[in-house]
């Protein structure tokens, strides 16, 4: 089985040292295993995405010495693929139509009965409002431009054995190996994440899901903030049937404030390391990482 890993950035702003290290190390670690390194751009979001972010983006992870096979697998380019998904996820009752607005959920999940909002992976963890009564599941064509939520409790009677995955970088526990989530902790510290959006008509949860497997990624490298919603990506693996990758969680880049780069953070973009006269060694440097297998 060829070894392959991915990087895969949104085009909504510069590519800057947290990227790169993300991007460096996926790259490494396929030229170490004789390997193939893949790059994907996620614009889902068409709101935000740019192409002059994307060609951007393109231009640095080549100034910073990393190839790639062409074509580049665009998301935006794969929206049946994620509609067939819907799909089928939908006629085995595994979705339900969500009227409820990012307010509606915050103001929901903090009334005073409920107590301080839990967050999970994807923001607030939904407090069900719409979830349909137990053997009421939605009949009829999945609707659409609705936002569409996953049924955690179908999906633990769909699925049964509790979610789990392979990990050889680190969890924020340390862990490493085998690591299993339960059930009670997916409902209560998950929920019934949106698999679609109405303004997107998917989601990233499952589109990187199907776009891994797509792509035959057999190792993801991803930051540590990314941790707890690779639970969700395998529970989407194991109702879909699609194979679930070995992971690695590698350590977050911080600023001087011990603050998680962001897009916004341009003083850390690399154009800017770039156009400072910095090189893609000293990047490495400044990222404690060592020189490219050869």
């Amino acid at each position: 089985m060829t070894f392959i890993t991915r990087f895969a950035p949104s085009p909504t702003g510069p590519l800057h040292l947290g990227h790169a290290y993300s991007a460096l190390l996926a790259h490494d670690m396929a030229r170490s295993k004789d390997g193939v390194f893949l790059l994907r751009i996620e614009d889902i979001d068409q709101t935000r995405s740019r192409p002059e972010w994307e060609a951007q983006i393109l231009n640095d992870l080549a100034w910073l010495g990393l190839n790639w096979p062409a074509p580049v697998m665009r998301q935006s380019d794969r929206m049946q693929t994620y509609s067939d998904a819907l799909q089928t996820l939908w006629q085995r009752g595994l979705l339900y139509p969500c009227t409820c607005t990012r307010r509606d959920v915050a103001a929901s999940a903090s009334a005073p009965q409920e107590g301080a909002p839990l967050l999970g992976p994807d923001g607030i963890v939904y407090p069900g409002t719409c979830r349909p009564a137990p053997g009421t599941q939605p009949k009829g064509p999945m609707p659409a431009d609705t936002a569409l939520r996953l049924d955690m409790r179908a999906a633990e009677r769909a699925i049964g054995a509790p979610p789990h995955f392979t990990e050889t970088g680190a969890s924020p526990k340390g862990e490493t190996g085998r690591i299993q989530s339960d059930w009670e902790q997916v409902r209560q510290g998950i929920g019934d994440i949106a698999l679609a959006r109405s303004a997107m008509g998917t989601s990233y949860h499952l589109s990187v899901v199907l776009d891994d497997a797509a792509q035959s990624v057999t190792m993801v490298p991803r930051g540590a903030d990314l941790f707890e919603a690779t639970t969700i990506h395998v529970i989407l693996q194991r109702l879909l049937d699609l194979p679930t990758p070995v992971y690695h969680h590698h350590r977050l880049i911080r600023d001087g404030e011990g603050k998680r780069l962001a897009k916004r953070d341009d003083a850390r973009a690399i154009s800017r390391y770039r156009q400072d006269g910095l090189t893609p060694a000293l990047i490495r440097e400044m990222l404690d990482m060592p020189h490219a297998p050869s």
